[in-house]
């Protein structure tokens, strides 16, 4: 994978690691390919390594390394109010992990999804969930059946189109995969214009 460290003048990660902080929603300067991960250098004060910091204004997932740098992934998330900001945390990692449609997206398109609510998909291409997914918690809901998970669908790609998942295509999310630990916390960052983080419990 193709990697290169990138000064952004412009995104700074103020306020944080407060739940309630939101990182700035500049687009980044970028030289090159940004569709490919790459790693930048980020302006003081920054999050703490070991986060996951979702993006929804530039369509970005940041990983926050040590001394002040982060690997950047480009990503798809969720459509409308699909999309749940808010602080979640690692509960469970799956390699090729199987798919079951929740109750909410069998009410929304039936004709879509009804056929797998009994017996779901095995993992594998062509699975929803790609190859890799990682579960967001909550203490407060458990499971909150988000998943930061592949896909085999680039053109999905930064764009707001999935039923509220944040999605990386399948060699991304591998490589993220195996940088984030169980555990790790993980903001879904406000969209542009929204108040702030949701508090919802259903």
């Amino acid at each position: 994978m193709h990697r290169r460290s990138i000064i952004l003048g412009g995104l700074a990660f103020a306020g944080l690691p407060s739940p309630s902080g939101v990182l700035a929603q500049q687009q980044p300067r970028e030289s090159s390919n940004i569709w490919e991960p790459h790693i930048i250098e980020l302006e003081s004060p920054f999050p703490p390594a070991g986060e996951v910091h979702v993006m929804p204004g530039p369509f970005r997932l940041y990983w926050i390394l040590p001394e002040g740098r982060a690997m950047v992934y480009p990503v798809r998330i969720g459509r409308g109010d699909l999309y749940e900001a808010g602080e979640y945390f690692i509960g469970a990692k799956k390699e090729w992990p199987s798919w079951v449609p929740t109750p909410g997206m069998i009410e929304r398109e039936p004709e879509k999804y009804a056929r797998y609510a009994e017996t779901g998909m095995a993992g594998g291409p062509g699975n929803p969930l790609g190859a890799r997914a990682l579960y967001l918690f909550t203490p407060e809901r458990g499971d909150t059946f988000l998943r930061i998970h592949g896909t085999d669908d680039p053109n999905s790609i930064g764009r707001a189109v999935s039923n509220g998942c944040a999605g990386l295509i399948n060699d991304h999310m591998i490589d993220l995969y195996n940088r984030v630990p169980l555990n790790a916390r993980v903001f879904l960052h406000p969209k542009p214009g929204d108040d702030g983080f949701s508090h919802s419990t259903g």
